[in-house]
């Protein structure tokens, strides 16, 4: 798993952690980790992006991009930092929570999981599987 930076100033903590916990999903949903991509960016360069590949005119907080063959989980992720802020605040949520959900939401789009239902109750079940394992570390 590689994280990229992108026209933003973010940095990610617990990079080890978080990719033990994202390859620890993708085998529990029975899958195997090929090469998956997060780019964290901002706005204008996610909007850039949903525009040129999407014919989408509208701010987003995550692209993701699925390179997926048969088992293997592949693909690039695209996150807007911007957006993870805003939606935090939004949603009355930490910053990292909403971070932490959107990078599982693009995992789980190269699991095949497209369902609102399904996708909200697997995104809470790793996040709180994630924050009841690491509790004394996030």
């Amino acid at each position: 798993m590689i994280f990229y930076f992108w026209e933003t100033y973010f940095k990610l903590d617990y990079e080890k952690l978080l990719n033990n916990w994202i390859i620890s999903i993708i085998e529990h949903e029975n899958g195997i980790l090929g090469e998956i991509n997060y780019i964290y960016c901002n706005d204008d360069h996610l909007l850039m992006i949903n525009k040129k590949y999407l014919n989408h005119d509208f701010y987003t907080d995550v692209i993701t991009f699925n390179y997926v063959r048969y088992t293997k989980i592949s693909g690039d992720i695209f996150i807007s930092i911007d957006r993870v802020k805003e939606n935090a605040l939004k949603w009355g949520v930490s910053f990292e929570k909403e971070l932490y959900r959107i990078m599982i939401h693009g995992v789980l789009h190269l699991l095949s999981y497209n369902d609102k239902f399904i996708m909200q109750d697997k995104e809470n079940f790793y996040l709180d599987l994630l924050f009841f394992k690491f509790k004394n570390v996030l």
